[in-house]
């Protein structure tokens, strides 16, 4: 588009690009008019984005090319057994290809990248279309609208900027322990509530502490630390207790029928209260040395937190019924771990219950209904969609068998190692929960073969399981970052991939020596 140099004398700069009109002509009845007419230069087309357009045709041909192959061999466990790729395996395989690509690259908003993929689904036979459309209303994903709604109610009534203003008050002006003070309040709500909704509760939180560092709208380092540190530690502390993700149940589940042994509530915390603690350190001092604030302290914002914090008053009645309903659902979904009765009480319903209630008691309206972030959902509907294709064609078996035969001559210690790795690999790529489904009943019987203890590869894949740091699919608090607009898909990946590293060495430590020495079983008798 032709540009204008604005001339330092005038007074005005035009909005567009215009000619001055030449002397009027005598106007002949009806054709011409009286006076000069300005002429405005419609805008030049906008210059095609040379790097989107080839994104999203990588995206369609990695599709075209996996699609259009020829059948692949059949993967083959240690038992003989024998699991063919069909071909609706092989091209859900290329649609996750496909939708990886646009998700990474935003080629398009990720909502619609969510969309694209039941659509493919439908229109290359890959599943029915009434099964592939559906996923995006799986249960999981209205609890994740549930938490959402949560963490709106935080906000709107206050409740986040008088926890945030309380905070600071304790944590000071320093940058980072301000971090290390969103952290910690992270992980320890994760011991009792699901990761979800401790992200979706903090959200705002953050976005009140937030304001205090930078009014602008440009992102920050601080900012990309803040939000991308919360979904990391999210994960972190969700795999301490069994209340922190469905994820650890499923787990223990499979393990009582594949080995006969139950692992109870305090004996899983036993061993992974360690891990949670040393990976929630090590990230907050990894995400000050990635992400290093432009600001090392915030001068005068402990004064400036106490006197908004008094200036909020005493707490209104919006949110002390907020958190009376919260509370109330939390404790419920806590005693589904220990009351048999509560078990068929499914988990989205019962956090469902306060959305219903927050209209009821008119803390929320339609107008709050309509500012939930749907771009989100969506996400998290495609993400439960080709989770869904991957597992129901037999791609997401098919991948597993492969990758773990890897592995089953190797020495114990790198077959734990590696189906840890498998697992973390596959979390980012389809739900944590279906990860475990597909990887660990595997894995548990070729641990036999091997002389491996059962209790350390159940204990090695759920701490993988529980912190997909690459991407945003790979768990709800990574998403409800993202919304924050601090940072792209792309730089969470690339932060992802060294702290990724990071737990596979820790979890290695806790394997090889901390596990064993705290009475683990690693090799059978």
């Amino acid at each position: 588009m032709a540009q204008v140099v604005k001339d330092e004398q005038s007074p005005e700069t035009p909005s567009a690009v215009k000619h001055e009109a030449s002397p009027p002509l005598r106007k002949s009845p009806g054709i011409l008019p009286d006076k000069p007419v300005d002429i405005t230069l419609a805008e030049a087309p906008a210059r095609i984005d040379v790097k989107r357009v080839t994104l999203l045709l990588v995206g369609l041909l990695l599709f075209t090319i996996v699609y259009l192959s020829p059948s692949w061999s059949s993967a083959v466990d240690p038992v003989g057994d024998s699991f063919e790729l069909t071909r609706e395996g092989k091209a859900a395989i290329g649609l996750f290809l496909l939708a990886a690509c646009w998700w990474v690259f935003e080629v398009i908003p990720i909502g619609v990248t969510s969309i694209a993929i039941a659509v493919f689904q439908a229109m290359f036979l890959i599943r029915e279309p009434r099964v592939a459309f559906t996923d995006f209303f799986d249960p999981s994903v209205w609890f994740i609208f549930g938490s959402l709604v949560i963490g709106k109610v935080f906000s709107k009534t206050g409740l986040t900027q008088r926890m945030a203003y309380r905070m600071l008050v304790v944590v000071g002006e320093q940058t980072k322990y301000i971090l290390l003070g969103v952290f910690v309040m992270t992980s320890a709500m994760t011991l009792i509530m699901a990761h979800t909704a401790v992200a979706a509760a903090m959200y705002p939180l953050m976005r009140a502490i937030y304001s205090m560092y930078s009014t602008s709208s440009v992102p920050t380092k601080f900012g990309k630390g803040l939000f991308i540190g919360m979904a990391f530690v999210a994960g972190a502390g969700s795999i301490i207790t069994l209340l922190g993700a469905a994820r650890g149940a499923v787990g223990v589940g499979f393990f009582n029928d594949i080995v006969g042994r139950e692992i109870t509530f305090f004996e899983y915390s036993y061993y992974m209260l360690p891990v949670g603690v040393v990976m929630t350190i090590l990230l907050w001092v990894y995400i000050l040395f990635v992400f290093k604030p432009e600001k090392a302290r915030i001068p005068g914002l402990r004064k400036r937190a106490q006197k908004l914090c008094k200036s909020l008053g005493p707490m209104s009645r919006g949110e002390w019924t907020a958190i009376i309903l919260v509370a109330g659902v939390i404790l419920f979904l806590s005693a589904r771990s220990f009351v048999p009765a509560l078990a068929p009480f499914h988990k989205s319903a019962i956090i469902l219950i306060t959305t219903i209630l927050f209209f009821v008691f008119k803390i929320l309206d339609l107008k709050d209904l309509e500012e939930i972030p749907w771009n989100i959902i969506l996400l998290f509907g495609g993400a439960m969609s080709i989770g869904f294709c991957l597992w129901q064609t037999g791609a997401a078996t098919w991948m597993a068998v492969q990758s773990i035969m890897l592995f089953h001559h190797a020495n114990w210690f790198i077959f734990v190692l590696g189906i840890a790795t498998i697992v973390l690999i596959m979390t980012n790529l389809i739900m944590n929960v279906a990860a475990i489904a597909i990887i660990l009943p595997v894995a548990l019987v070729i641990a036999q073969y091997l002389n491996v203890a059962p209790e350390v590869v159940f204990f090695a894949s759920l701490v993988a399981a529980g912190m997909p740091f690459l991407f945003l699919v790979g768990a709800a608090p990574n998403a409800i970052a993202y919304e924050s607009g601090q940072f792209k898909s792309g730089e969470f990946l690339k932060a992802g991939i060294p702290a990724s590293i990071m737990l596979i060495v820790i979890l290695g430590v806790f394997i090889a020596w901390i596990w064993p020495m705290m009475g683990m079983p690693v090799l059978l008798d």
